[in-house]
């Protein structure tokens, strides 16, 4: 089965452009597309979609504010955010309002196919290195106030799922945190899945974040503590 592909960018020129690398794809097809936020929002009430790639900057309602919207809905499709390195902080907003990843818009076709696909299968995870560069440069414009209910929240953990979660917030693959940690990637994946049960978060690019406000991490991509 195809994996059903919405394109909501203001610009026509993108959207045809990304529009002929996935139709290229025997396992993908674009189902819809749209021109901006409100308009996203509408046509997603009458159309099944997979995988919604989002634009950050545009009229009537942003790529921020729609991802929020959609993820809200039941049964919602999965969103990446698409930006470029001047629109960081619109790409970390789109992540704490439930995107399951994001990419820069000139990235190359075979990286984006890749990425649609790692969504879609459920690994929300896309770029831990870029997810783990942004964060970073963002981790000052967090909450403080978050730090201490989020720490009390990491006391569900055990000593192992916090090393597993510090070296998933770092923006290692399991394979890397199999190969530090002399585990197997079986092993690393059943952490990660627990790690996501006990503090109830969506999937790894929320482990990111709330490693970063809760003090786990800091802007640098070390260790606290």
């Amino acid at each position: 089965m195809s994996i059903r592909v919405m394109l909501v960018d203001d610009q026509v020129l993108l959207r045809t452009g990304f529009r002929m690398v996935l139709a290229a794809q025997p396992d993908m097809e674009v189902v819809a597309e749209a021109g901006d936020g409100l308009e996203a929002l509408e046509v997603l009430r009458a159309t099944k979609v997979d995988v919604v790639l989002m634009d950050v900057r545009m009229p009537r309602l942003d790529g921020v504010e729609a991802t929020r919207r959609i993820c809200e809905r039941p049964e919602h499709p999965k969103v990446i955010i698409l930006t470029t390195f001047d629109l960081d902080e619109y790409a970390f907003s789109g992540l704490k309002a439930g995107a399951s990843g994001f990419m820069l818009k000139d990235v190359p076709p075979a990286e984006l196919l890749a990425a649609i696909r790692s969504v879609h299968s459920g690994d929300a995870v896309v770029a831990p290195s870029t997810t783990r560069r942004l964060l970073d440069r963002f981790a000052p414009m967090l909450p403080t106030t978050a730090a201490e209910p989020r720490n009390k929240e990491l006391q569900r953990l055990t000593e192992r799922e916090r090393e597993v979660m510090l070296l998933v917030a770092q923006g290692m693959s399991n394979g890397e945190i199999a190969a530090r940690l002399v585990l197997s990637e079986a092993t690393v994946k059943t952490h990660v899945g627990r790690i996501l049960t006990k503090l109830e978060l969506r999937d790894r690019v929320q482990v990111v974040v709330m490693a970063y406000e809760s003090g786990l991490v800091r802007a640098g991509g070390g260790g606290a503590g």
